[in-house]
């Protein structure tokens, strides 16, 4: 399989597909072999579904040569991380306790993407409960990068895969950066939905009242083509939004200009190292040279909000993992036994306290957007730092660090949807994001935003293997 071919778009790919141009077949084919030359070293894949795979593309062959064409994602290859049931195959949410476990039916996402003609090649790696640390019955994801550097929180083999050509769209979720992190850290495109937008039926839970479901790709477009696919009132989820969900590619060439962007200076460089702020200015420059119209805006101090996340996450995870907390405890890592055993240390009148809290700083975020399109600001405000297999195995979560959580957590406690881009790259040639964030169910609007983004600048690369 040639890099051109590895590294192409949906966009780029689908027309062909279409055509008859380019077999399904021959592509899965191609796909599942540079995943066997690769993955051995990238530790992406928690399953590869080979035989099913090629079924499916057989499948998506015959429809489209029979004029049953049924649009942009029939015969592409894709990967779901592995939280999302799959029939018949292991979906074990990067844990040991759940390494037997073979759901009997599909979560609607995977359900979506299989009447959309997609070809699912496997299921990906996650981190333990797909919160931050690892257990040893799973693979540590390796960035494509730089193999010693971080691949960003818990949609790591999603963002990994994606980023080394491995599939052409991937899922992940996000509860308080596990999209945009890995996103950031592997140099692609990361899409977190509205929360509601994308069901969670049969996705395993690490907190109900944070989870975003969401694609990961190479481009806005193809982001924005996977979350029309998936995204949409399931009855099987009754906190999924019950209005049609709209286009995504809608007007997605329509430019930025009367677009209103908000940015606020101190929080797009406050605790942030000098590279990654000039490239959130740089990016803000641009798009106004492409019309949009900057605002300036003040956020609220978030720091006295970011110890409500640790509360509400690490308690809902405990109640996600009742059926085998404590029971089974000898068989959980360090680092996500540690966050269960936080969640039992949690008084109901904290929890209460930081749910109180967060419908406090909803409120304050609604008032800023008010009077914005979106705002403009950084993913992340460190580069992939350095790690070690056994620091992502044994670490324990003890104090969360302030950087870590402020330009992610907030926008899973609203529950806005955000949309990380590659915006440059260091010195060291790791890349750096900017992320885009709107008000809820502003989706479309980013798609925008980000479509023309990318094709004014050109920052997407493609690691080497």
């Amino acid at each position: 399989m040639t890099n051109e071919l590895a590294y192409a778009t949906i966009e780029e790919l689908a027309p062909r597909i279409a055509s008859g141009e380019l077999s399904p077949v021959e592509l899965a084919q191609a796909q599942l072999d540079r995943i066997a030359a690769h993955d051995g070293r990238l530790k992406s894949y928690a399953t590869v579904m080979a035989d099913s795979a090629l079924a499916e593309a057989q499948q998506a062959a015959d429809e489209i040569a029979a004029g049953n064409y049924r649009g942009p994602l029939h015969g592409i290859p894709i990967a779901v991380k592995d939280l999302c049931y799959t029939t018949g195959v292991p979906t074990m949410g990067g844990t040991k306790v759940l390494e037997d476990f073979v759901p009997d039916f599909d979560s609607t996402v995977v359900a979506r993407f299989k009447d959309a003609g997609a070809v699912m090649l496997g299921k990906l790696n996650l981190t333990e409960g797909a919160m931050a640390g690892y257990n040893r019955a799973r693979q540590v994801p390796v960035n494509p990068w730089d193999g010693g550097r971080w691949t960003g929180v818990s949609s790591s083999g999603s963002g990994v895969a994606t980023a080394a050509g491995l599939c052409y769209s991937s899922l992940g979720s996000d509860t308080g950066g596990s999209i945009r992190g890995p996103s950031a850290s592997c140099g692609i495109v990361g899409l977190k939905p509205t929360w509601g937008r994308v069901s969670r039926y049969g996705v395993l839970d690490l907190a109900q009242s944070l989870d975003h479901v969401g694609p990961m790709c190479r481009s806005t477009w193809d982001c924005a083509v996977t979350l029309e696919v998936i995204a949409g009132d399931d009855p099987n989820d009754p906190t999924t939004l019950p209005e049609p969900a709209p286009s995504m590619l809608d007007g997605i060439n329509a430019g930025v200009a009367g677009m209103r962007i908000g940015y606020d200076e101190r929080y797009a460089t406050e605790e942030v190292i000098p590279p990654i702020a000039e490239a959130v200015a740089a990016s803000v420059e641009t798009l106004a040279s492409l019309g949009a119209e900057i605002v300036s805006v003040q956020l609220p101090d978030f720091e006295p909000y970011m110890a409500d996340w640790p509360t509400l996450c690490s308690v809902e995870a405990l109640h996600a993992h009742l059926d085998n907390y404590p029971s089974r405890a000898g068989d959980y890592g360090n680092w996500f036994g540690a966050w269960l055993e936080l969640g039992s240390s949690v008084s109901a009148t904290d929890y209460a306290d930081a749910c109180i809290r967060r419908e406090e700083l909803r409120g304050r975020l609604a008032r800023v957007f008010a009077d914005i399109d979106m705002l403009a600001c950084s993913a992340q405000g460190t580069l992939p730092h350095q790690v070690t297999e056994d620091m992502m195995y044994d670490d324990t979560p003890g104090e969360f660090q302030w950087s870590r959580l402020q330009y992610t957590a907030p926008w899973d406690m609203n529950r806005a949807p955000t949309l990380t881009l590659p915006n440059g790259w260091s010195e060291q040639g790791l890349p750096m994001a900017l992320q885009l964030v709107g008000p809820l169910g502003s989706e479309q609007a980013l798609c925008r935003a980000g479509y023309s983004y990318e094709q004014a600048t050109d920052f997407m690369r493609n690691p080497e293997l």
